[in-house]
């Protein structure tokens, strides 16, 4: 019997999601509805597949997609928009596909289903991105944003300005102006609305 952890922050789906898979014969061993959770359960449940939502109240789930790999299981990220640009992110973290929340429930159970059986499971209208994107022949906006950057870009999202960034991150002014510079040089834009309107584009803010 397949073994899948099942994280995902909203109760009623998160129920929905697991009656379709036991019905299936799939076996649901742990449940989880944060990133911290995911991975305790993930590594600590044996699954054989993590369905993983990617949108959590502590973070995206695709930051722990190759820890969870490393442990053993195979991941199947459940998204609500998906573009190639985070299709290519899910499977250069190890992922083995995703999925939207708007399909139906047995196209989900056959999804954990082929993931479990050591297929990839990708849109096939996203997997011209995603191939481009893993060669390099097309370059991902912002795949060399730092940490701090990455941060800096959610809070110029939020419409805060420098002081507000500041504050936010606690560092200094000019030290946050920086943070924004380097943002936009990254991205290639002129201005802070350019650059949250490429970030939105490329999927770095989904």
């Amino acid at each position: 019997m397949t073994r899948v952890v099942l994280v995902e922050d909203h109760d009623m789906v998160a129920e929905a999601i697991a009656m379709a898979l036991e019905r299936a014969g799939i076996e649901v061993v742990g449940r989880a509805a944060t990133v911290a959770a995911a991975l305790a359960e993930g590594l600590g449940a044996d699954p054989d597949v993590v369905l993983l939502d990617r949108r959590l109240p502590d973070g995206d789930g695709t930051a722990v997609i190759g820890e969870l790999v490393a442990g053993g299981a195979r991941v199947l990220v459940l998204t609500g928009e998906a573009t190639a640009s985070i299709a290519a992110r899910v499977a250069e973290s190890g992922g083995s596909g995703l999925i939207l929340k708007s399909a139906r429930l047995d196209e989900l159970v056959e999804a954990v289903r082929r993931v479990a059986d050591g297929e990839v499971v990708f849109d096939p209208k996203m997997l011209p991105g995603v191939l481009d994107r893993l060669t390099g022949r097309i370059r991902v906006a912002g795949a060399t944003l730092t940490a701090r950057e990455q941060e800096t870009l959610l809070l110029l999202a939020d419409g805060a300005g420098t002081a507000q960034i500041s504050s936010r991150l606690g560092v200094a002014r000019n030290t946050a102006r920086n943070h924004v510079q380097r943002v936009l040089d990254k991205l290639g834009a002129s201005s802070k609305l350019e650059a949250v309107s490429i970030a939105r584009r490329e999927g770095l803010l989904d």
